[in-house]
């Protein structure tokens, strides 16, 4: 989703001016004296004195966290709602936009409602977490803006990801049908032959495509051949041309065509996975992170 569009002003609107407000609450409920006496908040916003002894058990700090659990649980309903292309509550794109702002807004809450502590063992794992799941989800932000003009800088035409591996096929079976015709084609042409030339040129060409082409456009990842190197590849073809007369030029360029198209299939593949490798570590970490809220928020309003 591209972050840097009018749709998400009001977003960032909301969550500087819900972090100067949970700071302002903060402040004056745990060091009021640090707060100057014209900007003390009405005292329904000021809780009574808790004998708690950690900021995150106190009626204040429950309220960061609530909110904070409230937010990680609408966030893990953002698959659902992905599935649910017809759910009548918001389009994905605004449930979208919620997820990053909303999420963000957890950073000061999660803060505030620890006091800046780690405390014990079972909470800094729940921070270790946290900041797993939030790095992991600004990482993956950041690519999903970043790529797409990646993509478009450097593949011209780009493909449907799941009919790559169809591509790829296609081009293996058309370099092995230009083989077998030039087999084919090479008893019926001796060294005393006019053709004998021609002979010679489909010998190397078919020696190209046997050792180097088709297993290329052949393989499950191109990235271990050197015709995947495009530097590599212009000189490989640059000498075959130079082995074969000016009639099977064509026949070396649609080659070269071929093993072109596999390069930025490969690229296409490689920036896909870019894109969505992040998603291996922020789903799973956001289910545990979920899970262990839930069981920290259990501890503390029962056991302390």
């Amino acid at each position: 989703m591209r972050i840097l569009n009018r749709a998400h002003v009001p977003w960032f609107l909301f969550v500087v001016l819900a972090t100067i407000a949970a700071g302002w609450i903060y402040v004056e409920n745990f060091y009021p004296a640090r707060l100057p006496p014209r900007l003390s908040l009405p005292s329904a916003l000021v809780q009574k004195t808790s004998e708690h002894r950690s900021i995150g058990g106190t009626p204040v700090g429950l309220i960061f966290g609530a909110v904070s659990f409230a937010i990680f649980i609408f966030g893990a309903l953002l698959s659902l709602r992905k599935r649910v292309v017809l759910w009548p509550i918001g389009s994905v794109q605004r449930w979208l936009r919620a997820h990053i702002w909303l999420t963000l807004l957890t950073i000061p809450l999660v803060l505030l409602h620890s006091g800046f502590r780690l405390g014990g063992p079972m909470t800094t794992l729940l921070m270790v977490f946290y900041s797993v799941v939030m790095v992991s989800g600004i990482y993956g932000l950041f690519l999903q803006n970043r790529m797409p003009r990646v993509m478009q800088e450097r593949l011209p035409a780009e493909t449907v990801y799941e009919q790559i591996p169809h591509i790829r096929a296609q081009l293996f079976r058309a370099a092995e049908k230009m083989c077998h015709a030039f087999k084919s084609a090479a008893p019926q042409k001796t060294a005393a032959s006019p053709s004998a030339v021609d002979a010679e040129s489909e010998t190397a060409l078919v020696a190209f495509l046997e050792e180097q082409v088709m297993p290329y456009l052949k393989a499950r990842r191109g990235r271990g051949f050197r015709l995947g190197d495009n530097a590599y590849s212009d000189d490989a073809f640059r000498f075959v041309r130079l082995r074969v007369t000016e009639a099977y030029h064509s026949r070396l360029e649609e080659m070269q065509a071929w093993c072109d198209q596999r390069r930025l299939l490969d690229l296409q593949i490689r920036l896909h996975h870019w894109l969505h490798a992040w998603l291996f570590v922020h789903v799973p970490f956001s289910f545990l992170l979920l899970m262990l809220t839930a069981w920290h928020a259990f501890v503390t309003l029962f056991y302390y």
